[in-house]
């Protein structure tokens, strides 16, 4: 069968595997329908994902089918239509018997620590099959995404009287919006890309936003002046880059909570009084769990969640060589891109 590989920064190329076997106990194979493009696979593509190794088969978000199952597998049936839980954990560290499976600490990420979906089969452990009878393998390709928006949230934990501030409307922003949305909290949004900030306004019903000039300055005054100079009690930077990164607890308000759910390979300085003075909290958001999975699934089941607008390109596993360097132009107007392999 055809995979596609990236064997180093900027390099793709196909390669041929062997169909896997039958599945072991407590496993799985899936066949693979759509796998959903984000921001950890640009960063692999460009060298700048700190945890990627090549060569490597990308792909994490994945809508697939069970094809066979092992032995002791209860939770998934061949036929079955599932969203894949791609992290894959030890189930023995101290992080995991304490229920933090998505901080394992011998974690492996499928498409980035591990091969991923972009091959027609695959196997992959059976308790990271979720389940639906409803959605489309674009929704079950779309649940990792929104997984990893919900997981920042719970995070931060936003009341319906406290005010968001999404600093990046890429995908993961959009996820972060989402689930602020249903805390019914109060949503600001920043980007330096008014299409993407038009996007959130039109599409999302976030009608405050910033565009962003690239001087903090001229931000944090803009800020403050929406919040009546409460600034956020929320602030999730979801831009991955370490200079929106470093300059986001200025946007922090006495007491807030800054959440961190992009990753950068440069180091972050801090300035720590004025952290000190507003007794900010500082957290990294990291992959989703198991329980936020089902809670999405149940959501856009539910239409609760609409994710109709998010895909907003589509290619055959055929063309993805030749079209993915495009849908890192920003003139491209990329959301969410979706590759088609069966």
């Amino acid at each position: 069968m055809k995979a596609i590989q990236l064997e180093q920064p900027k390099a793709f190329r196909e390669i041929d595997l062997p169909e896997p076997a039958q599945p072991g106990p407590g496993d799985a194979v899936v066949r693979v329908f759509r796998v959903g493009v984000c921001g950890t696979d640009y960063s692999g593509y460009l060298g700048k994902m700190p945890f990627f190794s090549y060569p490597r088969i990308p792909g994490h978000e994945l809508g697939v089918e069970v094809v066979a199952v092992g032995d002791g597998v209860a939770n998934v049936k061949p036929g079955d239509k599932a969203a894949v839980e791609p992290y894959i954990n030890c189930q023995r560290c101290y992080s995991c018997a304490r229920g933090h499976t998505n901080c394992c600490e011998n974690h492996q990420t499928l498409g980035v620590h591990v091969d991923g979906g972009l091959r027609p089969l695959f196997t992959v452990p059976a308790r990271k099959l979720h389940v639906s009878t409803k959605l489309s393998f674009e929704q079950l390709a779309l649940v990792e995404t929104l997984g990893i928006g919900l997981h920042a949230i719970n995070r931060a934990n936003p009341r319906a009287d406290e005010t968001v501030f999404v600093i990046g409307a890429g995908p993961i922003g959009l996820s972060v919006i989402e689930f602020a949305k249903l805390a019914g909290a109060r949503i600001i949004v920043m980007d330096l890309n008014e299409q993407r900030l038009a996007f959130v306004r039109e599409k999302m019903g976030v009608t405050e936003t910033i565009l962003s000039k690239g001087v903090l300055e001229d931000d944090v005054k803009t800020f403050t002046d929406l919040t009546n100079g409460k600034l956020g009690n929320v602030v999730v930077d979801a831009t991955g880059s370490a200079r929106s990164m470093v300059s986001a607890y200025n946007f922090v308000g006495f007491t807030g909570r800054l959440v961190w759910v992009g990753i950068t390979q440069d180091p972050l300085t801090l300035t720590q009084p004025l952290m000190h003075r507003r007794e900010m909290t500082f957290m990294a958001s990291r992959n989703a769990l198991s329980h936020e999975f089902t809670r999405i699934i149940r959501l856009i089941e539910g239409g609760m969640l609409n994710t109709n607008p998010w895909i907003t390109h589509r290619a055959p596993m055929s063309d993805l060589i030749g079209v993915f360097p495009t849908w890192l132009k920003p003139e491209a107007g990329v959301v969410k891109a979706m590759v088609e392999v069966n």
